[in-house]
């Protein structure tokens, strides 16, 4: 799978269903592999962030999950054709595991939306198994609780919705869990849960989604300046071969 470094962020460069692909392998595999889904927040943090430059490079598949990422790619000489949301990769994934008997758990969000996600997916893909959920606040005491629940239960997947940097970093720490797959998944079990709506299929389709989620949440503004500095700064090491902060 071809790659492209963004701003030191080594990214792959699937089309969906290739990333698909990819994950389904993983699933087979004999040992845990990791799959981040980043976006221009993610490549402008880790510039500033040794260790999660070094996580996120020693992931097995990053993807694009935001236009800008997608964008940044196609000026650096990679035909990107679209990108590859983590939400619709999850939905991917459970309908293979509703078809193959395989195991998901949930880790992350809050209590009730977690939950709710959990609920919501097995009456989605009817066959899919979700062995265990738990919220994504927790202490070390109670990590430990989690991470011997995980262990018993050996789930094939495990997606942990704890925010960026946290889930990549957690996923980092604990590859020797005995899961095959891991992947960070942000805000998604909101969206599963029906807590937060995703963005119409129009604004997905256009590379609009985070417009989209500005409207309905303005607060958000202050997290979106962080794109027109993200396309300016890849830009400008295109043009000038540096990649310095």
């Amino acid at each position: 799978m071809q790659t492209v470094d963004v701003l030191g962020v080594r990214f792959h460069a699937p089309e969906f269903d290739e990333a698909v692909a990819a994950a389904c392998a993983f699933l087979e595999g004999d040992k845990a592999h990791t799959v981040y889904t980043a976006n221009p927040e993610f490549v402008m943090r880790a510039r500033e962030d040794a260790e999660f430059m070094e996580v996120l490079n020693r992931g097995d598949m990053v993807i694009p999950d935001g236009i800008g990422a997608v964008y940044a790619m196609r000026i650096n000489g990679v035909k990107v054709k679209d990108r590859v949301p983590g939400y619709d990769l999850a939905q991917a994934l459970f309908l293979h595991l509703a078809q193959t008997g395989k195991t998901v758990y949930f880790l992350g969000g809050t209590e009730a939306s977690v939950t709710k996600a959990k609920t919501n997916m097995e009456a989605k893909y009817p066959g899919l198994r979700i062995v265990g959920c738990h919220d994504g606040y927790f202490d070390a005491k109670k990590e430990i609780t989690i991470l011997e629940d995980i262990r018993e239960k050996r789930p094939d997947l495990l997606l942990a919705g704890l925010g960026f940097p946290r889930q990549e970093k957690w996923i980092d720490a604990h590859k020797d869990l005995p899961v095959r797959l891991m992947i960070g998944v942000g805000g998604s079990f909101d969206v599963m849960s029906g807590t937060v709506k995703r963005a119409p299929v129009f604004f997905q389709k256009i590379g609009m989604e985070w417009f989209y989620r500005l409207l309905c949440q303005p607060s958000r503004l202050r997290r979106q300046m962080i794109l027109p500095l993200f396309m300016m700064t890849v830009i400008g090491v295109k043009l000038f071969g540096k990649k310095g902060k």
